[in-house]
């Protein structure tokens, strides 16, 4: 166990310093060669660098391949290879995913059906592996029998339902719903950063040692992008690094075995969910910048961003820290309840 915690540093400090000392080198060449996007939440409409998940991803990558080493040839811990690189790819497909999209531009990329449909691509590996997770408790209707019997198909066992229907729902919501909530400074990197935060201690108390090397590097990559996300930012991660980091905690949630856990850590973007889709998600989570720095909320409300802007007269950096005070409290509550196995039944 010890030896898995000194491994986690490893894998996080790792991740963390190739994601910090590639964003300077690369954010002035994004922009040299018109890579940049606008900052809708400024007056001035800075153009700031895009295609910031890039650096993440390479972080992250680094991270994974470094637990792989010290796990076949340091003899350091044990790891299913299968199930870590089942995940591992279901995260770089729907990075890549995202990359399209940026590349395409905003407003142009990929259309809301599409970003529904194509995360489920980027489910398959994990669809594909078999996953032995504890037996699953629904509300009202208590644990699910090994066996379901399904008309003109005979008995199929719960664990395939799981892999070919939840799976793929759980990646395709997760992706989106951390793509929702985004588009002031800091605050995407900052929420998945959070949450990732607690799925890292929960993994590693769990003994879901390739869940835990997943969000350790996860977290990593993620925090020493917010040094340069953070306001006024230097670089936007755009789609590749939201569609990621939804996708990644719903990988860790599914592998570590914590699909309640993970459910309770995205009750914001439930909330933002239902104001998306009061506006047929038409709406952004963007205000209209004012001159002394604060943001308006547009007429209609469409974005918990707007709701914090409606409580008072906030400028862009504290309508981002109100959200991850939010977050923050919804995660030291949700790794309270975690520590005391409150969702393991």
């Amino acid at each position: 166990m010890m030896l898995m915690l000194l491994a986690g540093f490893f894998i996080f400090t790792a991740s963390f310093l190739v994601t910090f000392f590639v964003a300077p080198v690369l954010i002035p060449r994004l922009k040299a060669r018109g890579l940049v996007g606008i900052d809708m939440n400024k007056l001035e409409k800075p153009k700031i660098a895009e295609l910031g998940g890039i650096f993440v991803v390479i972080g992250f990558t680094l991270g994974v391949m470094l637990s792989i080493f010290m796990h076949t040839y340091l003899k350091l811990f044990e790891l299913n290879l299968t199930v870590l690189l089942a995940a591992f790819a279901t995260i770089i497909i729907i990075a890549f995913i995202g990359l399209i999209d940026d590349l395409i531009g905003w407003k142009v990329g990929l259309k809301q059906w599409q970003h529904a449909l194509f995360p489920l691509f980027a489910a398959l590996p994990l669809m594909a592996i078999e996953i032995t997770n504890a037996p699953m408790h629904l509300p009202l209707l208590g644990q699910m029998p090994e066996i379901i019997f399904l008309p003109f198909v005979g008995g199929v066992t719960f664990g395939l339902i799981y892999s070919i229907v939840l799976v793929p729902i759980g990646i395709t919501g997760a992706s989106n719903a951390t793509n929702m909530l985004a588009g002031l400074n800091g605050l995407e990197a900052g929420l998945i950063s959070l949450i990732l935060a607690v799925l890292v201690p929960a993994s590693f108390m769990a003994d879901k040692y390739e869940a835990f090397v997943i969000a350790t590097a996860l977290l990593g990559s993620f925090l020493a992008f917010l040094r340069y996300n953070w306001f006024p930012a230097k670089i936007f991660g755009g789609d590749t690094l939201t569609l990621m980091g939804g996708a990644g905690i719903a990988s860790i949630a599914i592998i570590g075995d914590m699909e309640k856990l993970g459910v309770f850590l995205m009750s914001l973007y439930f909330v933002e969910l239902f104001l998306k889709a009061r506006t047929r998600f038409a709406a952004e989570s963007f205000g209209i910048p004012q001159k002394d720095g604060t943001l308006k909320a547009p007429e209609r409300i469409g974005s918990l961003t707007h709701v914090v802007m409606r409580m008072g007269r906030f400028t862009e950096k504290q309508v981002v820290l109100v959200l991850l005070s939010m977050q923050a409290i919804i995660c030291l509550l949700g790794l309270f309840m975690f520590a005391f196995g409150i969702f393991l039944t």
